[in-house]
């Protein structure tokens, strides 16, 4: 099969690689869509790794794919079924077991969808149902005021979820404009950019005095800890979600949080143990219309121009939020 792998600092490199074979449990997937995270951009694609770190595994750095089902050792996935998939992240022979960014791909972590609509909308029911799996954490939203730092397609998707469960106040937080224009129309009630306003003096001025009860850090920024607990209320909570690199040193405000006795949820649907179930509510949400995160698709891209669509990413070019490629599209 054909399949892109990294290869060194920023570099996407075209190889052949051999076809999976799936283990008992497991589909294998004609891949047609596949997505760019902004955790594949800035943990694995920006940064130098260090050398034994490449070329990384086939099709990869990718875990947005969706495609249809060629092959199955999966009981009650028939060939044929459209389904997103995970890839797996357990060693085996030869290395981890593949991205999206290659012909097939084999996996146990399967997302069904129904026969209608393109696999490239479909897709994006993946990032934002792990949004979802983050928001149950804050409960009922009927009484609350929930701020999300950083809009891009994640804390999009967390303004969408808050909006549509009826929180009091729903404030997105982000330095670009084009971003929070596409914050309202998901049903923020208002923005912020902190690059013109003071975040804190806005939210006192937003909320009369009441303050923000959850804050959501979406932001991918080192210091999006620190920032949340500033803006949060005495006694809030905070749902972490961003990925930073582990290389990253961040300094943790510590006597501000315990003087405001902020309760902080790291959140990571990947790496719990239901990691489809989020994401399968999220199919079932926008197959009776409740939300449709395909709206934040901005890009398509070639099976050829793949490299630029990582490059165009990363550099945040001409008013990107999501970029669907084109692997197998029928």
């Amino acid at each position: 099969m054909k399949a892109y792998q990294l290869t060194g600092q920023r570099r996407l490199g075209l190889v052949d690689a051999p076809d999976p074979t799936p283990e008992d449990g497991e589909v294998v997937l004609k891949v047609q869509h596949s997505s760019i995270c902004g955790s594949d951009v800035h943990l694995n694609y920006e940064p130098a790794l260090p050398e034994e770190r490449y070329p990384m595994f086939y099709g990869s750095p990718c875990h947005e794919i969706a495609g249809i089902v060629v092959e199955s050792r999966k009981p009650g996935i028939e060939v044929g079924t459209r389904a997103i998939v995970l890839p797996e992240t357990a060693v085996a022979a030869g290395g981890h077991r593949g991205g999206g960014l290659a012909d097939f791909i084999a996996s146990s972590k399967v997302i069904t969808l129904p026969d209608y609509g393109s696999t490239a909308d479909w897709l994006m029911c993946q990032p934002a149902g792990t949004a979802l799996y983050s928001s149950r954490r804050w409960g009922s939203t009927d009484d609350k005021r929930i701020a999300i730092i950083g809009q891009g397609a994640i804390g999009l998707s967390f303004t969408n979820i808050a909006a549509n469960q009826g929180a009091i106040e729903v404030i997105a937080i982000d330095l670009l404009d084009y971003r929070l224009d596409m914050s309202t129309r998901v049903g923020a009630t208002h923005t912020i950019n902190p690059d013109r306003d003071n975040v804190i003096e806005a939210i006192e001025e937003i909320t009369a005095g009441k303050g923000v009860d959850v804050v959501v850090d979406a932001s991918a920024d080192p210091d999006g800890i620190n920032q949340a607990v500033q803006i949060v209320n005495q006694r809030g909570l905070i749902i972490g979600f961003s990925l930073i690199p582990t290389e990253s040193q961040v300094v943790f405000r510590h006597l501000e949080w315990m003087r405001k006795e902020v309760f902080i949820h790291p959140t990571s649907s990947g790496g719990s143990a239901t990691p489809t179930e989020a994401i399968e509510s999220m199919v079932a949400l926008r197959d009776r219309g409740w939300m449709d995160p395909a709206m934040f698709t901005t890009h398509h891209y070639a099976w050829d121009d793949i490299p630029e669509a990582y490059e165009m990413y990363s550099l945040r070019k001409d008013n990107v939020i999501k970029v669907v490629m084109e692997i197998n599209a029928e």
